[in-house]
């Protein structure tokens, strides 16, 4: 075989290993030696040792994160996704995402780090994580916002950084929906799902008889969903999967002697309703969407004559508790998102008072914005011109340049729901240059902390197993998720697109 063969081999066999979470052991398996001896007719081939595979994986790994460097090194701003989370084997990690604009309008998303913690999540302690991440990417001065969960740690953490805190919206939902479960009508039907659930979910036979059933009502198989009470859409699926799958759960449910019990048809009604009327379409795709959406919510929760008591009950509980949450957010810079997005730029979502303390902000923003004027050389100015001058006021001028800028931008027709504001930008930045380079920086934070959880969701599963002499590193491309083993314990993925 030949040298440039074996190295394009060893590079190969380096990412099906990082890429599909094999061990590193796996290259002194005689079956891999002969299956590779056999497709390239050397049969004195010999597998790379340990430490080569390990040594490209490194190498992968530094190159990867050069490219991320070189991306994020190129952009004037960038947002951050933080959370920290507990693996299966209990070992604290916290994972941190970076999220911008390129030059072309392409939302990127990187994973900076995914880092083992021992210390105490102090919001001191907590704080200096955050910072030590963006030091070490060299991008400080660069963060624009933090967006993370609402605990009390990470809070009183946001408050010691020299960068804006967004709570993430879909906790603030997933709280708001809790709250209201307790003690409701509903609360009692979700008990008796969480049951039946369970009764299938945690026995093969069970789940076995249920597929039975499924194929003999003509229903496609499927396992049923499980809600959590930190994955703020799971109980949404748990009753949907259900709802779908009435007539071969109670079938099942027959077969034999069980205390487990369908919801009643009442109930099932009940649970309909939650899910048409309370919980269509609470994803958010950007912070630009948050009030906007939450005003849609407020709407739908809107009490009226035909409500049964239980589901006025419910709305009241909800619209108050999420108006109680929603005061808790980083309302002024979700209100300049909301006018920086083209969909939304008429404000509907606010009251009036409020649209023109919003592009107030916008033209201060813009002053700040704006790079200072280069000193004019100083030169022999008539004395008739210079009274003239005494008259005229450049910081009027300014004033007037910023006001035409939001003017123009104003001016432009709002775009339709199913429109990408990020295409319209990338049409429409030549004409509103000021405009875009706030677009840039406001549209880029996620409304959510999901990006991290996400990583979170992979590394957890696979920790329980991981080897004590490697750290785990996971990323995520093209919608298909890498595992990379090395003793670097930071993710670089390549882009991930968060729309």
């Amino acid at each position: 075989m030949e040298r440039s063969t074996k190295r394009k081999l060893e590079t190969a066999i380096a990412k099906w290993v990082a890429t599909t979470c094999r061990p590193i052991s796996i290259v002194q398996d005689v079956g891999l030696r002969e299956i590779i001896r056999i497709t390239s007719n050397d049969w004195t081939y010999e597998l790379p040792c340990r430490t080569t595979i390990t040594t490209k994986i490194h190498n992968l790994f530094d190159n990867e994160k050069a490219k991320v460097s070189e991306a994020s090194g190129k952009t004037s701003t960038v947002a951050l996704t933080g959370d920290y989370w507990t693996s299966l084997s209990n070992h604290s990690y916290l994972g941190v995402t970076a999220h911008y604009f390129e030059q072309q309008w392409e939302l990127q998303s990187h994973a900076l780090t995914v880092m083992k913690t021992e210390e105490r999540h102090f919001a001191d302690t907590c704080a200096e994580h955050f910072m030590h991440v963006a030091g070490e990417w060299d991008i400080e001065g660069k963060v624009s916002t933090l967006t993370t969960d609402s605990a009390r740690n990470m809070i009183a953490a946001s408050k010691q950084l020299p960068f804006e805190h967004m709570t993430c919206a879909a906790h603030l939902l997933q709280r708001a929906i809790t709250v209201s479960l307790q003690h409701s009508p509903f609360d009692s039907a979700l008990a008796k799902c969480r049951k039946v659930v369970g009764h299938f979910k945690h026995s093969a036979p069970n789940a076995a008889e249920l597929e039975k059933m499924q194929d003999a009502r003509k229903k496609p198989k499927e396992a049923l969903t499980q809600d959590v009470s930190t994955r703020w859409n799971s109980t949404l699926e748990m009753i949907r999967s259900i709802l779908r799958n009435q007539e071969p759960l109670r079938d099942a449910l027959a077969l034999h002697p069980t205390k487990v019990t369908m919801p009643t048809a009442a109930e099932l009604d009940k649970l309909q309703k939650y899910v048409t009327e309370l919980l269509g379409g609470e994803n958010f795709v950007s912070c630009s969407a948050v009030l906007p959406a939450l005003s849609h919510l407020s709407r739908v929760m809107e009490v009226s004559e035909d409500d049964p008591a239980y589901m006025a009950k419910f709305k009241e509980t909800f619209t108050a508790d999420l108006e109680q949450g929603k005061e808790k957010t980083n309302l002024p810079w979700l209100k300049v998102a909301t006018a920086l997005d083209p969909r939304f730029k008429d404000l509907k979502c606010l009251s009036k008072p409020e649209r023109a303390e919003v592009w107030r902000s916008i033209t201060d923003l813009l002053k700040e914005e704006r790079p200072a004027q280069p000193e004019q050389p100083t030169v022999s100015v008539p004395l008739k011109k210079r009274l003239a001058l005494m008259f005229e006021s450049s910081s009027d001028e300014e004033e007037d340049y910023l006001e035409r800028c939001l003017e123009r931008y104003r001016a432009e027709p709002t775009i339709d729901m199913e429109d990408c504001p990020q295409q319209w930008w990338a049409d429409h930045e030549g004409a509103h240059s000021m405009m875009a380079g706030l677009a840039r920086k406001y549209l880029a934070t996620p409304a959510t902390s999901q990006p991290c959880e996400v990583r979170s969701e992979c590394v957890t599963r696979v920790d329980a197993t991981a080897s004590p002499r490697f750290g785990l590193c996971v990323s995520i491309a093209d919608g298909q998720r890498w595992w990379w083993w090395s003793s670097k314990v930071v993710v670089i993925p390549e882009c991930v697109r968060f729309i």
